[in-house]
């Protein structure tokens, strides 16, 4: 409730400052009105649309492979530790997937908790230790579990 409350007052910040700005201009308050809810419906919008899309489109962007079934042991280690993961947070189980690059990196997208994904980077896989890798994956999971995509993809949908 608060993280919808925050992105509210933030519009509402956002959209008084773009009123100050068109009113210092000289821009008729008529015409302003008509833009203000332009910026609303823009921003608004743009946020939804963002955040619905945010799993395909990271996924697209990185050429990441959801693991349906584990082909091999470090796909079943990665598999039963994010299920473990959620467990523990009492999140439904995100989907996983492997993308292919160098770097150390993972991240965690999806409109909600229960409906989340959870990607690591072969990078990640090859030159961390599980223990390493575990905390990574603890740190992904605790951005589902607060909610810290949804928050985020709103803020950045303005």
């Amino acid at each position: 409730m608060m993280r919808i409350a925050l992105f509210l007052l933030t519009n509402l910040a956002v959209m008084v400052v773009f009123g100050l700005v068109l009113s210092l201009t000289g821009i008729q308050s008529s015409s302003m009105t008509g833009l203000l809810i332009m910026a609303l419906l823009f921003g608004f919008g743009g946020s939804i649309v963002s955040l619905m899309m945010s799993k395909w489109m990271a996924l697209k962007s990185v050429g990441g492979e959801v693991i349906e079934q584990p082909r091999n042991e470090t796909e079943r280690w990665l598999m039963n530790t994010v299920a473990q993961q959620a467990q523990q947070v009492g999140i439904a189980m995100p989907q996983v997937a492997i993308y292919h690059a160098p770097d150390i990196n993972a991240f965690a997208t999806g409109a909600r908790r229960d409906a989340s994904l959870v990607a690591v980077s072969t990078g990640l896989l090859q030159n961390m230790s599980r223990d390493e890798a575990e905390a990574v994956i603890a740190h992904e999971i605790s951005h589902i579990a607060n909610g810290d995509m949804v928050t985020m993809t709103l803020i950045q949908g303005w």
